[in-house]
């Protein structure tokens, strides 16, 4: 079985490989978005393997942990374990860069040029929500207005 440090490294080498596709779009989008996308699926079958996991350990695992989710002093407990925290990464991972892989695959049809596009897929991939606001308002400034 590998160590939470290997899958650690693992997880965010393939997402970065996934986000150095993104950034290359132009070159090949089908090809790029697809890449990321398979990441992506990559990631999410980890996640869950990881939380399936961990939901069917003993004490202080099972359903509690979603009892647990419902007030900030329960997530903060849920995310002093390793484990948690390498599974709430994992969750990152894989949902930023499914972000940012269909702001690739979007901003053609937008009209958003590429040059636009990455600080996007930057911000999305080091503040998530943020980088998906920021693509948001370009698309929309990009968008013909009706008279």
């Amino acid at each position: 079985m590998m160590t939470a440090d290997t899958i650690f490294q693992l997880a965010t080498f393939l997402a970065m490989m996934g986000w150095l596709c993104l950034a290359l779009a132009p070159l090949r989008r089908d090809v790029a978005v697809a890449v990321a996308r398979w990441a992506v699926a990559l990631l999410a079958g980890t996640y869950a393997a990881l939380l399936f996991h961990a939901l069917g350990q003993g004490s202080g695992g099972g359903m509690n942990v979603f009892a647990q989710m419902g007030t900030l002093s329960g997530v903060v407990a849920l995310f002093k374990s390793p484990d948690a925290i390498l599974v709430g990464w994992i969750h990152y991972l894989a949902f930023d860069l499914f972000t940012g892989a269909w702001i690739a695959a979007d901003a053609p049809g937008a009209r958003v040029p590429h040059w636009v596009v990455l600080p996007c897929l930057f911000l999305t991939l080091m503040a998530g929500p943020v980088g998906l606001l920021a693509y948001l308002i370009a698309r929309a400034v990009q968008q013909p207005r009706s008279a």
